[in-house]
């Protein structure tokens, strides 16, 4: 472990079982961020040059987004994408993430790439009123659910500032993903045991765990982020409940992230490996 310690703070511990507790996912990701610093002047030549990271079942679904007013990305990470989505088309960029070292980068991304937007440090649980009924997208996804601890108050969230008439657009890793052992050759289950219907929050021990231990310094202890397993039908009807009116549900077998590197690519498209939600906040309840 190279003099590094995974340790919890004492105040995560009960009964002696470690559970998330507040400030240790947002610590993971400030760390995780060494990663994609070192990823900038790749992700600036890719916007410079009017390209975009999305994806072909995202770029289906969302359609022109050429007439889009404003584009509030949750969870934005480092940009990239909220970015990606102003060489789309979107005329207002607003990114909203816990990470303050991710929401730098972010800023430094768009000086780089001359685009005004806007960066709010916020958790997604609690976007400030001020960003009420603005949006005319809400943009979240490749790898943004599972840090949602509550759903209900996240799409309550979505709701509150989505315009009548707005739109959401998720794109996600399936919950399926969460049940196969990433390092058989084949679809296995998982030797662990976790099962599609898992609630209960797990240490994440794949991204940004990885990153976050190769970028902390020797005999520091080494920030632990927490995940949440939401399976399709407990996203789709915390959507609904919220009062958003689902317009499309697609499954897709690419994945968008390298989980099952050892499963052939044929074999991987016979199963879903990622999801898209297309709703919308109705002009008039």
């Amino acid at each position: 472990m190279n003099g590094k310690r995974h340790t919890v703070d004492k105040e995560c511990v009960a009964d002696g079982v470690a559970r998330p507790c507040e400030g240790a996912t947002e610590a993971a990701w400030d760390r995780a961020a060494a990663k994609y610093r070192a990823e900038f002047d790749h992700d600036v030549a890719l916007l410079r040059a009017g390209g975009h990271a999305l994806l072909a079942p995202e770029l289906e679904l969302l359609g022109d987004l050429t007439r889009c007013e404003v584009a509030i990305h949750l969870q934005c990470s480092h940009g990239l994408d909220a970015l990606s989505l102003a060489n789309l088309g979107v005329t207002t960029i607003i990114g909203v993430d816990v990470s303050r070292e991710m929401l730098a980068l972010a800023t430094r991304k768009a000086a780089a790439v001359g685009r005004a937007a806007r960066w709010i440090h916020a958790e997604v649980l609690a976007l400030p009123a001020e960003l009420d009924a603005t949006a005319d997208l809400v943009y979240t996804g490749k790898g943004a659910i599972p840090w949602v601890s509550d759903l209900g108050r996240w799409a309550g969230g979505i709701f509150r500032i989505l315009r009548p008439g707005g739109r959401l657009f998720v794109h996600e890793g399936h919950p399926l993903n969460w049940v196969w052992d990433p390092a058989a050759p084949h679809h296995e289950l998982s030797a662990d045991g976790r099962g599609y219907f898992d609630a209960a929050p797990r240490a994440n021990d794949d991204f940004p765990a990885r990153a976050v231990e190769a970028h902390t310094p020797a005999g520091e202890a080494v920030p632990q982020a927490w995940e949440y397993q939401w399976t399709l039908g407990q996203v789709v009807t915390a959507l609904s409940e919220a009062g958003l009116r689902i317009e499309r549900l697609a499954e897709h077998g690419a994945h968008f992230w390298p989980q099952f590197a050892t499963i052939p690519q044929a074999e991987q498209a016979r199963l879903p490996h990622s999801y898209s939600v297309l709703a919308r906040r109705p002009v008039s309840t």
